[in-house]
This record gives C-alpha cells, sequence and structure tokens, in this order.
C-alpha cells in the first residue's frame, strides 16, 4: 500500500540559538532521554541549559519520570561538561545539533532525528544528493563486483554514497567512493573514539578526510549489537536511496531498508541467484516492491541528477541571503499564504516574492497554487510501499 510521508519537524527554530553545546552533549549523555523528552525539556524550560540545572521537582513537572529524572542528577554529577568539550575537541571531533545551520538537512526530515551528531571531517551541502549503498559482511565475489560498480559510479556522479563502515559491502562502498575522488559518510554504531572494526581504522581516517565519520552515540560507547539497528535509521535517513547489494534474510541491510521505506526513501535491491543465501534478502525485498537494480543509472534516473546540477549551479550562483534563510525557517510542509509568510517574517512583500522566486529556482520551495507555498522536498521520493 502506497502511503504519503509525513515530515517531523523538531521545531528547531524555536530553541533558544544560544544554548551551549556542551548541555546538547550532557543530555545525550543521559539514559531515557531521546528527541521526545529532549523537546518537552526544550519547551519546559526554554534552553538546554536553565533544564540541566533545574531541581528534580521542576523536572518531573516538565513531564520526566522519576527513573529519567534520577539518570540526569546523576550525570550531571559525575560529568565534567568542559572536560568533555576538550575531550571531544581534543580527538579533532566536532558537533552538530538541531539548531546548527550545518545539521544534514535529509536527516532533519525523518521522524524523531538525533538530537546530536558527532563528526569527524565534513558533511557538506552537497551531501543532501546521497544514496546510501549497504550489505551483508559476507559479501560473494558477484557482490563485491557490484558493490564496487555501483559506488563509483553514484560517487563519480556527485551523488555522495552513505554507509556503516562494517566489513564486507559497506567497507567496499566507501573505499569505491574515495577511488573516484567522491565524498562519502560513515555512520558508526558506537563512539567515534571506538572504531569498529578496528581493522578499518585506516579507512575511517580516509573518509574523514573526504566526507564524514559520523554517530549519534557519546564518546567511550562500545559497538554492542544493540547500536546496530538505530545506526542504520541515520544511514537512511541521510539519504535520498537506499541500494541493498547483497543480504540474507536476517541482515542489518534489511533493517535499513525497512527504515528507509518508512522515510520515504527510494529503496534499490540488486537481484541475485536464487540458491545463494546472500541473494535471499534482496530478492525477498524486490519482491515486495524495492526497485530491482539492474545498472547504476537506475539510481541515477531516480535522483534525477540533472535536475540535481542545476539546482547545484543555482546553489552557486546564487546563495541564499538573509530574507531567504528567514523564509526558509517559516516554510514548512503544510501551504501558507505569501501574506502570512510576510506577517511573520516581518518584510515587506517584495522581498518576500523576491525570495521565493529565487528559492523555487533552487528547489528549496514550491507554490502549490493560489499564491500559497511549501518547503520543497528536494526530489525526494514522496512516497513509500508498505
Amino acid at each position: 500500500m502506497l502511503s504519503r510521508f509525513l515530515i517531523w519537524e523538531p521545531r528547531i527554530g524555536e530553541a533558544n540559538v544560544g544554548d551551549k553545546t556542551q548541555y546538547w552533549i550532557g543530555f545525550n549523555r543521559v539514559s531515557g532521554i531521546g528527541p521526545t523528552r529532549l523537546r518537552t525539556l526544550l519547551d519546559a524550560f526554554g534552553s538546554l541549559e536553565t533544564a540541566w540545572h533545574a531541581t528534580a521537582e521542576d523536572l518531573q513537572a516538565a513531564g520526566l519520570g522519576p527513573k529519567t529524572v534520577q539518570a540526569l542528577i546523576e550525570t550531571r554529577e559525575r560529568l565534567d561538561l568542559d572536560q568533555e568539550i576538550a575531550r571531544i575537541a581534543a580527538l579533532g571531533i566536532h558537533i552538530t545539533t538541531w539548531q546548527d545551520e550545518n545539521y544534514p538537512i535529509r536527516l532533519k526530515e525523518i521522524h524523531s532525528p538525533p538530537p546530536v551528531l558527532y563528526v569527524r571531517g565534513e558533511i557538506k551541502p552537497q551531501d543532501r544528493w546521497a544514496a546510501a549503498v549497504v550489505g551483508t559482511r559476507r559479501a560473494t565475489a558477484y557482490g563485491k563486483t557490484t558493490a564496487r560498480e555501483v559506488s563509483s559510479v553514484l560517487a563519480a556522479s556527485g551523488v555522495t554514497v552513505v554507509s556503516g563502515l562494517a566489513r564486507g559491502i559497506d567497507s567496499i562502498a566507501h573505499q569505491a567512493a574515495l577511488e573516484v575522488g567522491g565524498r562519502t559518510l560513515a555512520v558508526l554504531g558506537s563512539g567515534l573514539d571506538q572504531i569498529y572494526p578496528p581493522e578499518h581504522r585506516k579507512l575511517a581516517e580516509s573518509i574523514a578526510g573526504n566526507g564524514a565519520i559520523l554517530s549519534d552515540y557519546p564518546l567511550g560507547t562500545r559497538p554492542e549489537p544493540r547500536n546496530f539497528p538505530p545506526r542504520n535509521r541515520i544511514i537512511s535517513g541521510l539519504s535520498l536511496a537506499v541500494i541493498v547489494i547483497e543480504a540474507g534474510v536476517g541482515s542489518g541491510a534489511l533493517i535499513t531498508a525497512d527504515f528507509a521505506g518508512e522515510q520515504g526513501r527510494e529503496v534499490f535491491a540488486v537481484p541475485g541467484d536464487i540458491h545463494r543465501r546472500t541473494s535471499q534478502g534482496t530478492n525477498r525485498l524486490i519482491r515486495s516492491g524495492a526497485r530491482p537494480l539492474v545498472s547504476p543509472e537506475d539510481v541515477l534516473e531516480a535522483l534525477n541528477m540533472d535536475v540535481v546540477a542545476r539546482q547545484e549551479v543555482a546553489d552557486k550562483v546564487l546563495p541564499e541571503d538573509d530574507t531567504e534563510r528567514r523564509v526558509l525557517e517559516v516554510l514548512g510542509s503544510e501551504p501558507i499564504h505569501v501574506d502570512e509568510l510576510q506577517a511573520q517574517c516581518g518584510l515587506p512583500i517584495s522581498q518576500i516574492t523576491a525570495s521565493l522566486a529565487m528559492l523555487e529556482l533552487k528547489g528549496r520551495a514550491r507554490q502549490v497554487g493560489g499564491m500559497q507555498y511549501i518547503r520543497a522536498r528536494e526530489q525526494r521520493a514522496e512516497y513509500r510501499v508498505e
């Protein structure tokens, strides 16, 4: 059944932009506080700094349960936030949060995106044109060849290759992207100081030099099995499409495909030998509605790379100004009339209409009739298969 993809809005613009990074890091270390509870705290206290120092009574009044309040109190008693910031910086890691302009735009679209990302390297605006290439750790010669070909073509065409740094298909996808001078992002199921598998440390360094390694897990987090399904949700969330090269029926790559479907992303699967275990998962995906990948160009066609190229040129020639950024902050998935835009932005109507014209050219905004506009989804698939 086809269903409309809905954007979850973290209402980033409402957060106190003066919130200090260390408080985001602090709350990220508190067991039981995820995106929803963090949003609750921001709504209740206005800033994370105020919430961090709140009394137990005020925290409970804001909606936190006793166990979560106790976990927060214990964390702030033992955690030196200044030392944590220094430790992160010493490892060459930087933090991006909901409130930052450089937070990945694709990831911001999904339901309950991670509030904090630890990043080594750089996530760039062009990384919004990304595809995930994932698959089994026990790849066959066929799978390895296919992963290398697909990743090379994508990266050479300007598509950022996203994967999980795992053995097998993941590492081949990263390496192939780097070999053609393309960009690649690796999402870890551990802290960035706990590279896993350890033999991929050199590869991780290379990725950080022409892309980024990232995680929503704090430093020191071990690569435990329970960490990887949430990691897979970020892999698909960063991407416009997910390509499963080879996967057995219990493969984590299928979890990534499931998340991709929920997030409205395109799902491709490489057909394989019906007698091979590593093809059972991909063949079942195709039977369930995933698009069979018979050439790398299938993905480029689905991503509409001609449109991508035109929008990238527009971005470089016509960068966003302050007015465009203010208009974008107001635009969302629900249509809003130009008069309401003008009222909320507090700017002359001539500036609003001129900015909307530029944003349409760049693929950032779309008119839906009657002088009403929405934030464009930039060629992301609107439907998913259930």
